[in-house]
Order: structure tokens, then C-alpha cells, then sequence
């Protein structure tokens, strides 16, 4: 079925009515936290079968950006990268084509943080408010309501949105103007994805050496080697269980985005720049659907100890 055949809905009130743009494991989390919790969605993707499952779960579809903008004054974008939030709201059949045009975009992609600055300026000169709030946290974390949102954009606005952030996460923090939100996630998600490297590569060589896995897993979480990535990707990875929570693919685009800004400032990455060959191996394994805790495969293969 296309998304153009699929049954329309009945436009909701303003405020209980929240478009969702991009509707991938992130947004299908969103969307299934705020359902729950009375909002009515109404969603778009170009992937016809993701419309349905949203509509299987109690979301209304939309034919394209433009009408989720019709019907929605607050709409939250969970896309690929700036250039794709670029062409969903100014390209064509985008929703500046709407009548009236919504109030406010929350986008909690990954993305550039000076063209998401200049994107929120040219929005304000449209009357439209535009919040960067990338969410910390797999799509497991947001369902659960213990994703992060890094929010930057005018402090009103982020009050305006208040009660979305709080339907989503207890967690949500204003860290300055437009641009602030896509500059922390970076800056956190280096972070995060190097503690689960450093996780994969640990657990090989335990595993190289001889040592009970579970146990030794059980031993990290009560020494000062602990992360998060232990509690979060620790038993996925000695499970072998690689379904997506967050791709490994994502991760990888997140860090071209880290490196390519990284060097506009002069500045080296190069942990990650190690990271990124890595991971760019697990994708030419064919792994880059899978969870990003997949990032074992691709450090076994590197000491020879996979099957």
C-alpha cells in the first residue's frame, strides 16, 4: 500500500496534535512514547510500509511534509542529516508549501551545527520557531522515556515545547541558541561511541584470553572501567544479539559529520578517525543494518578470532 492509500484522518487540536517526520527507529520510538501518552500523531516517511506500521500502532498518515504542516503547528523531524531536514522543510512538496505554516520544528536528527543554526535563522524570519534537540540514547532508551534531548534554540520556545519534552524524557536540557543541541550531541556522541569501541575491543581480548564473558562483564560494571555502553551493549555483544536499536550505519554518518567539523576547527580526532575505518568495515561486511554494538564483529575480525 502507498502512503497516498492509505485513509486519511481528522485534523486534531494544536496542541494535542504533533506531526513526525521521518518515522526510522527514532521515530518510531517518539511516536509510540507520545501515543501513549495521549498525543495524536501524525506521520510521514517515504517509506510507504513505515507509514503503516505507525498507523498500526495508532498514528495517522500524511501524503508528504507539506500536509503533516497543514495539520500540525508543532512537528518534530527524525531524519538522516541537515541536508535532508533542509530539502523536508524548503524543497518542494516541503512544509513551507503548507497553509498556515507550522509554529514550530523540533528536529532531533544529528546534524551540522552551522547549517542548523543558519536553517533556524531562516525560519525565524519566516515566524516559525526551530528547536535542535538531538535525543542522547538508542530508540530502546527513547521508548522507555530515558533518552537525553540536547536542546538549543530561543528559551521560550524550548518553554512553548515543554510539555513534549516532558511526555518524551524527564531528561531535556536547554544549552543555549540555535545550534547548541547539534554541538553537544557530537561532542557526546564521540564520547559514547568510543566507550563502546573500547567495550567491543575489551571483551575480545577477554574472550582471547580465556575469561568467562558474562562474569567478566559482571566484573567492569563494579570497576572504574564502567560505561553506560557496559549496561547498554555489554550483553548484546557477548549474546551476539545485533538487532537494531541504533544502527551501526548511523553511528558512522554521525562520525563523518564529527570529523568533518572537527577539521573546519583544525582540529584531529584521530581515536575517531580510527573508529570511523572500523566501522566503515563492518558496512562493507554488510553489517551496517545491524545494532551498532555489531562493532565486535569487526574488531574480531581484526584479531583473527571469529569463527
Amino acid at each position: 500500500m502507498t502512503s497516498a492509500g492509505i485513509a486519511r484522518f481528522t485534523p486534531c487540536d494544536d496542541r494535542t496534535a504533533v506531526g513526525l517526520i521521518g518515522l526510522g527507529l527514532v521515530g518510531t520510538a517518539l511516536a509510540g512514547r507520545l501515543l501513549d501518552r495521549g498525543f495524536a500523531i501524525i506521520g510521514y516517511d517515504i517509506d510507504p510500509a513505515r507509514i503503516e506500521a505507525l498507523v498500526a500502532i495508532g498514528g495517522h498518515p500524511a501524503s508528504g511534509p507539506a500536509d503533516v504542516a497543514r495539520y500540525c503547528s508543532r512537528i518534530f523531524l527524525a531524519l538522516m542529516n541537515t541536508s535532508i531536514v533542509q530539502q523536508v522543510i524548503e524543497g518542494p512538496g516541503g512544509m513551507m508549501e503548507a497553509t498556515p505554516l507550522p509554529s514550530h520544528i523540533l528536529d532531533v536528527s544529528t546534524g551540522n551545527p552551522e547549517e542548523t543554526r543558519a536553517l533556524a535563522e531562516r525560519l525565524r524570519r519566516q515566524g516559525i520557531a526551530f528547536l535542535d534537540c538531538p535525543v542522547s540514547g538508542s530508540s530502546r532508551l527513547i521508548r522507555s522515556g530515558h533518552g537525553v534531548f540536547l536542546v538549543g534554540g530561543r528559551a521560550e520556545d524550548f518553554e512553548f515545547c515543554r510539555d513534549l519534552f516532558e511526555a518524551l524524557s524527564a531528561r531535556a536540557v536547554h544549552l543555549g541558541p540555535s545550534g547548541s543541541g547539534s554541538k553537544a550531541k557530537l561532542a557526546s556522541n564521540l564520547i559514547l561511541g568510543l566507550n563502546r569501541a573500547a567495550l567491543a575491543e575489551g571483551l575480545v581480548l577477554a574472550e582471547k584470553l580465556g575469561l568467562d564473558l558474562p562474569q567478566f562483564l559482571e566484573l567492569l560494571r563494579i570497576s572504574p572501567a564502567y560505561s553506560r555502553a557496559v549496561d547498554d551493549k555489554g550483553a548484546k555483544m557477548i549474546q551476539g544479539d545485533f538487532r537494531a536499536e541504533a544502527r551501526l550505519s548511523q553511528h558512522h554518518k554521525d562520525l563523518s559529520i564529527i570529523l568533518e567539523t572537527a577539521e573546519s576547527l583544525g582540529l584531529e580526532l584521530p581515536l575517531a578517525r580510527v573508529h570511523s575505518r572500523v566501522l566503515q568495515e563492518g558496512i562493507e561486511s554488510g553489517e551496517g543494518d545491524l545494532d551498532n554494538s555489531a562493532v565486535i564483529r569487526a574488531i574480531r575480525r581484526r584479531t583473527k578470532t571469529s569463527p
